[in-house]
């Protein structure tokens, strides 16, 4: 791929974001919990960025008031939280959002006291949630110590990725599982080697005709997603045609746009090339290093 030109797009991906923030503000009753997991994607998004430590200062700095932003103004320092979590007790949106801003550093003790108490509530109701979703909920519970590798492991076995399907017999719906597992089982790319060999197996095979098939239906936001899957891979391929697509994508401003136009899912595709783009800046300045093959 073009490192160069896969920074540049991230970063224009990322102004824009900044620049469109209040997009995020959970203005409408009825969209509220939709809205809050955009949150949620935008400080996972922005600790990523953080954690990976690839980009510029600006960058950095950037992602920093986003996720000063979210938290304070968004989230009244995790007060939104915690105020859901006492109306819904078994609710595990709280739980979600709170493990990114965490890792962070934000803290609110309140929320940390509820999200215990609450544990066995949230637990329960976790069954009957779709697979991936309850990979997340684990994912989130473990990052804050709250779970263990194993209960991850078997969670992650439980997704449609995890069984190994039919790869034909993927659609928009498993393409975005797909690329979650993959986030929440490496920690959102932190730790590679956590993904189980077979899964790795897998996606080498199949990765590629996905993210051909994601061109040919214009699905940015999904092609993001997978090629952010890549680059959470031990050894990520960081595909040359897929990637040359999504930054053709951009629009002039930063923003990727969505098939059907919907602002709430340009959001969400800017933030997936966001992702993408940073880790696969980072897994390609890491393959520089003298010692690398």
């Amino acid at each position: 791929m073009d490192l160069r030109q896969v920074h540049e797009t991230g970063a224009r991906a990322l102004a824009w974001t900044d620049s469109h923030r209040e997009g995020f503000r959970p203005d409408r009753p009825e969209g509220g919990l939709a809205r809050l997991k955009a949150v949620g994607e935008l400080a996972l998004t922005a600790g990523v960025l953080l954690q990976e430590g690839a980009a510029g200062a600006r960058q950095a700095t950037c992602a920093r008031r986003l996720l000063d932003f979210a938290w304070h103004d968004l989230l009244d320092s995790g007060g939104v939280l915690h105020r859901l979590q006492h109306d819904e007790p078994s609710s595990s949106v709280p739980l979600e959002l709170y493990a990114p801003f965490h890792d962070g550093g934000y803290r609110n003790p309140p929320i940390e006291d509820t999200l215990r108490s609450t544990r066995p509530l949230v637990e329960a109701a976790a069954v009957s949630l779709p697979p991936a979703r309850r990979l997340g909920v684990v994912a989130a519970a473990h990052r804050l110590g709250l779970a263990s590798d194993a209960d991850l492991a078997a969670a992650g076995r439980d997704t449609w990725l995890g069984h190994l399907p039919p790869p034909w017999s993927i659609d928009r719906s498993t393409t975005y599982d797909a690329a979650h597992t993959v986030f929440h089982l490496t920690g959102w790319g932190g730790r590679p080697d956590a993904l189980p060999a077979e899964v790795v197996d897998y996606l080498r095979w199949w990765l590629p005709a996905w993210l051909e098939e994601c061109v040919h239906q214009r699905a940015w936001d999904l092609l993001g997603g997978l090629l952010a899957a890549d680059a959470c891979l031990p050894e990520p391929a960081l595909p040359e045609e897929g990637w040359a697509r999504l930054c053709a994508a951009q629009t002039p401003d930063g923003a990727v746009p969505a098939e059907d136009g919907d602002l709430d899912r340009v959001h969400h595709a800017t933030l997936m090339t966001v992702l993408a783009a940073t880790l696969a800046t980072s897994r390609a300045l890491t393959a520089l290093l003298p010692g690398k093959p």
